[in-house]
């Protein structure tokens, strides 16, 4: 029986446990994007290659990706403050190694360190949720998780910015990840006070299905690995992982199968295949992530390389899209049990006229001028993307058991991280094969690339309309009384 709190018994401290779990959650998801504007510094810094520093970035996103499902099992088995605690404080550890490191190999190997940590970090931060609240509070307190994912991955550009202009300088770069380790720091003790046990059974008897984390795992690096590589131009031989990613996928869905035969619990319960709005929701967030996130490369690359804007500048001309992500979050955490699935209909519409005139703008727009002309269209954009990431997580997990709240909410994070991987491998060579094919016309090229997020984001929105479609559906055929079989002989 589950000893989840009810609305009368719930834990006084949950909105204080809450926000100390997000800050750590924004520290995580902030290490995705941050890092972008400082490796022209880091490349300088420790005379490394462009395709070298790049891992810098993306190693961080592959181990992220790698854990999530895993971790997320664990802390449903162990407790989720236990892993919560575990996690922050190796996050601490890896964020000083990190910024410490005086070679690049090190920084590397760092990197994909502190990218495990991130990844137990953040399942955590939804189960807890699914732990601690329930009805209207627990949209409310997904619709901050919301807030949190969007701000933090557009935020990155700007706090990286005024990070590198405080600490100039060829170590300044460092402190991108040293800025982690106090406030982490604090966030620890907080949360050892705050963040509630949410143990159930403790350790004894638990099954952490090795065997389906590896299986898996193995499958979530094949198809990342090549995605990455993709980034730092290094995709060559290996997309024959894809095929590998594909087997391991199915061998990994066999062996849940037989592990549930065998009565032992599976790492990923495939009931969640049935279970009302998670499969759709998955679906939505991996395709909306694939937009979503490849726009801030193109960005940076338009603003930085193409009219010449300082990485704060950059940070800066993005920051619309931020501002509109963490409004629009919160409020839509509000109305979520209310409007439903709409709330990311309406939303997706936004992003995409939002992202569409953006692209014409600066088709038609540069110099100075360009940050100012896009501003409207990309904070329309953020109010949109607010309405997409926060209820899709509330309507994703609502019917989730509580049980398998943590490797639930890990599998939509890997979901969307693996759209994050697809979409800035996809935009940026979208990018750089305009800039090849136009003669370096960075208008053009940017232009071409948003419009290609809006493609992306069109077909996660035809998912929610067909979710829609179908849960009208379901409710009329649910509403509809059963007729009696013999009903139409009596007019005979």
């Amino acid at each position: 029986m589950s000893t989840f709190p009810s609305a009368e018994t719930a834990d006084p401290k949950r909105w204080r446990a809450l926000a100390v779990t997000q800050v750590a959650a924004f520290m995580s998801l902030l290490d995705v994007s941050i890092v972008n504007v400082a490796l022209p510094s880091i490349e300088r810094g420790l005379g490394a290659s462009a395709s070298t520093v790049q891992w810098v970035v993306s190693g961080y996103a592959l181990t992220l990706g790698l854990v999530l499902v895993a971790a997320g099992r664990l802390g449903d088995a162990v407790g989720r403050r236990r892993m919560f605690l575990i996690a922050l404080g190796t996050f601490v550890v890896t964020s000083a190694l990190t910024g410490a490191a005086p070679n690049m190999e090190l920084l590397i190997v760092a990197r994909l360190l502190q990218g495990v940590a991130g990844g137990m970090l953040i399942p955590q931060n939804s189960g807890l949720i699914q732990d601690l609240f329930r009805g209207d509070e627990r949209g409310r307190a997904f619709g901050i998780l919301g807030a949190t994912v969007g701000l933090a991955t557009a935020a990155g550009p700007v706090i990286g910015g005024l990070i590198l202009s405080a600490f100039p300088g060829p170590d300044g770069w460092r402190w991108v990840f040293y800025v982690n380790v106090p406030i982490g720091l604090v966030a620890l003790l907080l949360a050892a006070r705050l963040v509630p046990s949410t143990t159930r059974g403790g350790r004894r008897g638990v099954h952490l299905d090795l065997v389906g984390a590896l299986l898996l795992g193995g499958g979530v690096l094949s198809l990342l690995l090549p995605l990455v590589s993709a980034e730092t131009g290094g995709l060559g031989r290996q997309w024959p992982l894809f095929g590998v990613a594909g087997l391991l996928f199915v061998a990994f869905a066999w062996w849940e199968v037989r592990t549930i035969g065998k009565g032992r619990q599976p790492l990923l319960e495939p009931r969640l295949l049935h279970t009302p709005g998670y499969p759709a929701g998955s679906g939505i967030g991996l395709v909306y992530f694939i937009g979503f996130t490849g726009i801030w490369l193109v960005l940076a690359l338009f603003f930085q390389d193409g009219l010449g804007y300082s990485p704060l500048r950059s940070g800066l001309a993005v920051t619309p899209f931020a501002i509109g992500v963490a409004i629009s979050a919160a409020i839509a955490g509000r109305l979520v049990s209310r409007v439903g699935r709409w709330l990311t209909v309406f939303g997706l519409i936004a992003a995409i006229v939002g992202l569409a005139v953006a692209a014409l703008v600066l088709r038609h727009v540069g110099g100075d001028e360009a940050a100012w002309a896009v501003a409207g269209p990309l904070l329309l954009a953020g109010l949109g993307g607010g309405m997409v990431t926060s209820p899709n997580m509330t309507l994703t997990l609502q019917d989730v058991p509580v049980s398998m709240a943590g490797a639930a909410g890990g599998a939509l994070q890997t979901a969307q991280r693996i759209g994050a991987a697809i979409g800035t491998a996809v935009l940026a060579t979208v990018f750089y094969r305009g800039l090849t094919g136009t003669g370096s016309d960075y208008a053009s090229a940017g232009s071409d690339a948003l419009l290609c997020a809006c493609g992306c984001m069109m077909l996660a929105l035809l998912m929610a309309v067909t979710e829609l479609a179908l849960r009208r559906s379901r409710h009329m055929d649910q509403a509809t009384p059963p007729r009696h079989p013999g009903a139409h002989v009596h007019h005979l």
